[in-house]
């Protein structure tokens, strides 16, 4: 993924059905699931738990139709136990995953945070995302566009986006191109599809290339 360029393509690897809506997607796409040895439904977000997995797409209503309709059951042909809030201990663990890669990125010079330095990369296209706190003020993010070719992230909180920071809030934040960068727009993707509450403006705000 070159400066100013579009976020690789990977629509062309490993494919999965979802137990729920009988959709295949990519893997990326999707949340995986193991059967512990308590018979128990637990959600392998990083992907490398063993045993057979179990994937479900990362939408909040695709999980929550997976534990209600008997799905895990039958895609692991035994009996099995769905915890209660699967939908939210999901979400929980796919936002940390998140700010974990932005602290990442940030430790290796490749995310800043704050709306001064965020305008400044944006001038010098040196960002590729644009992340920028749901429960910040509207008029101070409505100044601030999306890198052209570059993609959006608007559903983190600004404690959430502080943690990745090391701050107690951030709403301001960019990414510059690189290795952690793709896998920033992958899980926060995952995260928009199963968080409860993200904002109504994200979606219409989020400008991808075409």
């Amino acid at each position: 993924m070159g400066r100013g360029g579009r976020t690789k393509d990977r629509s062309d690897g490993p494919e999965r059905k979802c137990i729920a809506t009988g959709e295949v997607h990519p893997k990326y796409g999707l949340i995986r699931f193991v059967v512990g040895p308590d018979n128990q439904v637990v959600p392998d977000i990083l992907g490398k738990l063993p045993g057979r997995g179990i994937y479900v797409s990362a939408e909040r209503a695709a999980l929550e139709k997976a534990g209600k309709k008997g799905a895990f059951a039958r895609a692991a042909k035994q009996q099995v136990l769905v915890p209660d809030g699967l939908a939210d201990e999901v979400e929980s663990q796919i936002a940390r995953r998140v700010v974990e890669l932005i602290s990442l990125a940030r430790k290796s010079g490749a995310a800043v945070a704050g709306y001064e330095k965020v305008k400044d990369w944006l001038s010098k296209e040196y960002a590729e995302v644009l992340i920028q706190a749901s429960d910040g003020s509207g008029r101070g993010k409505s100044k601030l566009s999306t890198p052209h070719f570059g993609s959006y992230i608007g559903w983190l909180t600004t404690e959430e986006l502080g943690a990745a920071f090391g701050r107690q809030t951030v709403i301001h934040s960019a990414l510059a191109s690189g290795g952690l960068t793709q896998r920033v727009v992958e899980e926060a993707q995952r995260l928009k599809g199963v968080r409860k509450n993200t904002a109504a403006g994200a979606a219409r705000k989020e400008q991808k290339a075409t």
